[in-house]
């Protein structure tokens, strides 16, 4: 990966002393009417009467003193930058609320929805890729948390009408027509909606080939669903995207209510852990689904020409939950896991047995949560603690099982999340940059590129008062959602985030990436 200097990044922000890399600022809610100041009239008692001027003379011959009419200048001085505010050093104060710093955003919106979803995925859309025009869409598929089990859904949202920001001292006439148009109007949620018994653990998205067109409406578009029954249903959810884009479509009911495969492999055990893998084609028969319980217990469900296939056998390697699995993108035989066990796990469904090939035994001091495999450097992984760390590891390290010596260290590792990381994933096409999410209200931006340099930067302290350090490679700190449960990056729209949580969904793009 190539590397890029804090100072670097810094040149191009525009927001607060450490690089924009914290949007947000304190601003009291109100302010008194006692502390407005008196207004002073600098010209009081020079004239006593309207006539006009001439000449530096008053109407009755009086000579002007010059020197009491000073030139008024414009000052140079910039305003004083907001206020910056750090989590976990900062504390609000009473009637003090958060509020965004909009020049480091190119778009952000906030959105509502019946209730709370724990999880979604981003759908593939024909809209094409690599797009940089507003206002944007996006189509993603999420699964509810209500308050009773009968009364949960699995969803697909539509959002659109996802204009830019508009930042103060824009000079909208100065844009072109198209870009002006597209700013500062309140987005669209439009969604379609199958009823699901239990609530929704985790949804994933059949993965679909960079650059594919989403399938025809004649074939399948899968979605899975982990739910808090035991059971992991997999969807039909291509005719629930055809009547979002096509007025009047009706979508046969027989397909989208009932799930096309059920997999019963875990009797009532729960789970959270599951991720898709294909040959890298669009043919569903390739398709293979990884599913993890509480019990930790892995099973392998596979596509084939006449249907769905739940292998009986499990994988056995793990001593408490499964948290995550991630599919190698390389090799279509290997994955990876991760448990409260406080270990990660890497597989070959080749090998005999069902037993992990090799490991990292004790990657976090507490359960690990979440992990994500690089797509772009294959042998790059991130895992998530429930002590808040994050580390990334070189898996050419891991040892394999029945080896001697010490254990891998990780490439990298910060502490910044002050609660558990509850998601993690690498960007989609840049190898350096990876977005996270945790209990403590945050998601945040990293780019491993990014080194400190001390003579470029004048050895600058980024320890400010309370004494918690900003790690250079921090991009970006996002707030202002409650209970952040999951995040991620939009394939097909560079540098756009969407994250979940128990206030509903943002859609963000910033300076940054």
């Amino acid at each position: 990966m190539s590397k890029r200097t804090a100072t670097e990044l810094q040149a191009a922000s525009t927001s607060d002393a450490h690089g924009g890399k914290k949007p947000f600022r304190t601003e009291a809610k109100s302010v008194p009417e006692d502390d407005m100041g008196e207004f002073e009239d600098g010209w009081e008692d020079e004239y006593e009467s309207d006539e006009e001027i001439v000449d530096g003379e008053t109407g009755d011959g009086m000579d002007v003193d010059e020197e009491v009419l000073p030139p008024v200048e414009e000052s140079d001085e910039k305003p004083a930058a907001p206020d910056v505010f750090i989590p976990g050093v900062h504390h609000l104060g009473k009637d003090e609320i958060l509020e965004p710093d909009e020049s480091v955003y190119i778009m952000r919106h906030s959105m509502n929805v019946n209730w709370p979803c724990l999880s979604f995925d981003v759908l593939r859309d024909n809209l094409g890729d690599e797009r940089q025009r507003f206002p944007a869409t996006a189509y993603i598929v999420a699964g509810t948390q209500a308050d009773a089990a009968k009364n949960n859904e699995l969803s697909v949202y539509k959002m659109s009408s996802l204009h830019k920001t508009q930042k103060s001292g824009d000079d909208s006439d100065s844009e072109d027509d198209e870009d002006a148009d597209a700013l500062d109007e309140d987005p669209v949620l439009e969604f379609r909606s199958v009823p699901h018994l239990g609530g929704v653990n985790r949804v994933r998205a059949q993965p679909l080939p960079r650059s594919s067109p989403l399938p025809p409406v004649s074939q399948p578009y899968y979605v899975a669903s982990w739910s808090e029954t035991g059971k992991v249903h997999i969807w039909d959810v291509r005719p629930l995207i055809e009547s979002l884009e096509v007025p009047g479509y009706t979508p046969v009911h027989s397909r989208t209510h009932t799930p096309s495969f059920t997999i019963n492999s875990h009797g009532l055990a729960e789970g959270f852990a599951m991720d898709w893998a294909s040959s890298g084609d669009s043919n569903p028969s390739a398709l293979r689904l990884l599913t993890g319980d509480i019990h930790s217990k892995i099973y392998l469900t596979t596509t084939t020409p006449s249907g769905f296939n739940a292998l009986s056998q499990p994988f056995t390697s793990h001593m408490s939950s499964v948290e995550d699995i991630q599919w190698s993108p390389s090799e279509p035989t290997v994955f990876a896991s991760c448990s409260a066990d406080q270990s990660v796990q890497i597989w070959d469904v080749r090998s005999k047995g069902r037993k992990s090939v090799a490991g990292i035994e004790h990657a976090h001091e507490s359960d690990v949560n979440v992990i994500s495999w690089n797509r772009g450097t294959s042998y790059l992984l991130l895992s998530g603690g429930d002590e808040g760390g994050i580390k990334t590891w070189d898996l050419r390290n891991v040892k394999k099982k029945g080896t001697s010596g010490p254990g891998p260290t990780p490439v990298a590792a910060f502490t910044w999340h002050t609660q558990p990381i509850t998601s993690i994933e690498w960007h989609p096409t840049e190898d350096s940059i990876f977005a996270a999410s945790g209990a403590d209200d945050q998601v945040t931006l990293w780019d491993l590129a990014v080194e400190q340099d001390d003579e470029e930067t004048g050895a600058m302290d980024d320890t400010p008062e309370g004494g918690k350090a900003v790690p250079p490679q921090l991009l970006f700190v996002h707030q202002g959602q409650k209970d952040v449960k999951e995040v991620h990056w939009h394939p097909q729209i560079p540098g756009a985030v969407i994250s979940t949580a128990l206030d509903g969904f943002n859609i963000f793009k910033t300076i940054s990436v």
